[in-house]
């Protein structure tokens, strides 16, 4: 497994990206404790999701919004559920939260 992140790095209700190993760049939020990791890319145009550095939340914190095209996307699940590809999800990433306090990607 590799380690992508430490739990501290991330605030609760808030994001930030990484880039992996192989080159991809993801993103990593908290909601209630649990984290959420998707790829950095809007399904509607495959453009990344942020005009500015971490800020993938609307200003309410509340969804994962595309700077770009204003889609609205749940932290849970990556479903659009506002915006240009509703019914459409973001890529989800798979992780493991360890005891240590790291956020490692699941290997494939």
């Amino acid at each position: 497994m590799i380690k992508i992140a430490m739990m501290e790095e991330i605030p609760e209700r808030e994001a930030r990206s990484y880039e992996t190993p192989n080159g991809d760049n993801i993103f990593i939020t908290q909601r209630d404790g649990s984290f959420y990791a998707y790829q950095n890319l809007c399904p509607h145009l495959q453009v990344e999701l942020e005009f500015l550095e971490n800020q993938f939340l609307d200003r309410d914190q509340e969804y994962i919004e595309c700077s770009t095209h204003g889609a609205l996307f749940l932290v849970e699940t990556g479903e659009c559920v506002s915006g240009p590809c509703q019914g459409q999800s973001l890529e989800k990433v798979e992780i493991t939260v360890h005891s240590d306090g790291g956020i490692y990607l699941k290997e494939e």
